[in-house]
């Protein structure tokens, strides 16, 4: 807890300088202090884009900048709808572009051409890769990977086991993040005793679960019910579609299986027992320190960032937040704790049991 506190003093201390700015009526051509911000997001698969980081991004720059306008798209996970996006936010005079990319490597186009426009561009949560870009704000993803390997291996060992097969079902191919994920997941499973299965890395197309599931059925059909000991699912959607193959199949209690984005359903999943921890990226201070970032550009001030990560094109000004495991022990110490979901939420009636065996309740 003492790192989120940390988070916590530093993004108040940002926010206050922020606000600063805006009472100062510094901007660049906005009128009245204001400006046009398009906010570009990469699907909705992920239950915490609609219902988290958009309204969490749209109310802070309301709070810091009431003249600015949010100019706001979902890509649904086509990298073509986000280029048409960008395309005709800039061409309605959006002044930054805060892009969280289908295709990290394809969205290289749509920097190049905010670049040529004289329009920043906000690199949101997930990397655009060999492209200019002026801030990275995130997760340390590699650490998100390195968690949720070592969480998985620490449940094993508890369990008694100390070696066996571990079905790896990693995140999509086109999106970078899920790369560091896998590159964190490795670091903490390949010298664990375990062997991760098949080679090479399988990663789920789009990142849907109806992917995943239909993955992890092929697996049970090779290795057997018992084949193996557990799951890397990469997030909360890949091990809702595990789990719900290994469901399919009968086998009971499910091997542990890891996931990501604390998502209900998962946070439900975890108090019955079917999926083991969840990684909790907090929500509200990334989209907080987004929109933060977003306003300070519309008015001209370029804030500078605690640390750098290389895209390919050069050191990216980068704001990376602090990921936190969550299992049956800390639900209520975590996202119960940040009003992520009150208790009631999750603890309705095909849960209330073990909510109240989880002392939820």
């Amino acid at each position: 807890m003492r790192k989120r506190d940390l988070l916590a003093v530093a993004t108040a201390s940002f926010l206050a300088l922020t606000v600063a700015g805006c009472e100062s009526g510094s901007n660049t051509g906005g009128g009245s202090g204001g400006g046009k911000i398009a906010l570009l997001l990469p699907e909705s698969q992920t239950t915490r884009y609609e219902q988290h980081d958009r309204p969490l991004f749209e109310a802070k720059v309301k709070e810091l900048c009431p003249d600015c306008e949010v100019i706001y798209s979902n890509a649904q996970q086509d990298q073509s709808r986000q280029q048409q996006q960008a395309e005709a936010a800039l061409n309605n005079g959006a002044k930054v572009l805060v892009l969280d990319p289908v295709d990290g490597a394809a969205a290289g186009t749509i920097a190049s051409l905010a670049k040529s426009k004289g329009v920043p561009v906000i690199s949101y949560d997930r990397l655009i890769q060999n492209a200019p870009i002026d801030y990275y704000i995130s997760f340390d993803n590699e650490r998100v990977g390195q968690l949720q390997g070592e969480a998985l291996v620490n449940r094993l060992k508890e369990l008694g086991k100390t070696s066996g097969d571990i079905v790896m079902i990693n995140g999509s191919p086109t999106d970078n993040n899920a790369k560091q994920f896998n590159k964190g997941a490795h670091s903490a499973l390949d010298n664990s005793g375990f062997k991760t299965v098949p080679t090479p890395d399988y990663f789920t197309p789009e990142w849907k679960p109806e992917n995943a599931q239909k993955f992890m059925e092929g697996q049970i059909a090779q290795l057997g019910k018992d084949g193996f000991a557990g799951v890397y699912a990469a997030n909360d959607g890949t091990a809702g579609g595990a789990i719900a193959a290994m469901r399919a199949a009968g086998i009971n209690p499910v091997p542990p299986t890891t996931g990501q984005d604390a998502e209900l359903a998962a946070i439900q999943r975890i108090v019955s027992g079917d999926q083991y921890m969840t990684v909790y990226k907090a929500f509200k201070p990334e989209a907080d320190q987004a929109a933060t970032l977003a306003v300070d550009l519309v008015k001209g001030n370029k804030p500078t960032a605690g640390k750098t990560v290389d895209n390919g094109s050069g050191a990216i000004p980068s704001f990376l937040l602090e990921p936190v495991v969550v299992n049956k022990d800390n639900i209520k110490d975590t996202v119960v704790k940040d009003n992520l979901y009150t208790v009631q939420q999750i603890c309705t009636g095909a849960y209330a049991a073990a909510c109240q065996a989880a002392g939820l309740s």
